[in-house]
């Protein structure tokens, strides 16, 4: 499976199976053991990203770039707290669940803004850029590409997320890969934290802040970066 190709298998799948699968883990509903775990260690990423930015005292004055946003688990809470969100994603399906919670959760304002877009095509100037949960489903050469591009559009900040390369998460993968089933449509790529930092450092930005959420069956290393002065 190439590049290309782990692209489209990720838009049809959180248009299909995947959506139904990931609105519940990311919603407040029933769900299974596994699932529940999954959502608690999403919802933990969200809230370290948040409690950084809140952290530096100016949120309500920021432009953010939320790419690849999902439900809006991460944008909503960012516009209740005053930001400028521009979030957008892939899945079609994705963003109309997301607009749908930002108007339960917020009426009829304007923040959040939704579409539906390719990361790769995003455009524009934000103070900062969040990407989350993402990386996961592309290959080492696409990550590459994607970084590089949300690095143009991020004036000040950068905040990533992705599964860390380890040998214990990688033996736990390979023992995971003998037990396919539906909800398993799309790969699962670990990274290495090194490699994705020379990214960021080959881009300019160098690393501030970061934390590992750990649970039984949710893996992500956050790091954010800033632009290095010239």
């Amino acid at each position: 499976m190439n590049a290309v190709d782990d692209k489209t298998v990720v838009k049809e799948y959180f248009n299909a199976t995947g959506f139904d699968r990931w609105r519940r883990i990311y919603g407040d509903g029933e769900v299974n053991k596994v699932q529940l775990d999954i959502r608690l260690g999403h919802q933990q990423t969200v809230e370290k990203v948040l409690g950084w930015l809140q952290a530096d005292g100016n949120l309500a004055n920021l432009s953010i770039c939320d790419a690849g946003c999902g439900v809006g688990s991460l944008s909503i809470p960012l516009a209740e707290a005053g930001a400028k969100v521009s979030a957008s994603d892939i899945s079609e399906k994705m963003v109309g669940e997301a607009a749908t919670r930002a108007q339960d959760s917020l009426g009829n304002s304007s923040n959040p803004t939704f579409m539906v877009q390719d990361l790769e095509e995003l455009s524009g100037n934000y103070h900062t850029v969040v990407c989350l949960d993402v990386l996961i489903h592309y290959p080492q050469d696409k990550a590459a590409q994607m970084i590089s591009h949300l690095a143009q559009l991020a004036e000040s900040r950068l905040i990533l997320s992705f599964a860390p390369k380890t040998l214990a998460l990688t033996l736990l993968k390979k023992i995971g890969d003998f037990f396919p089933g539906p909800s398993k449509a799309t790969r699962a790529y670990q990274h290495r934290e090194t490699d994705i930092i020379k990214i960021l450092a080959d881009n300019g930005f160098t690393i501030q802040r970061n934390e590992m959420t750990s649970t039984r069956f949710y893996f992500s290393r956050l790091l954010e970066a800033t632009r290095t002065s010239e």
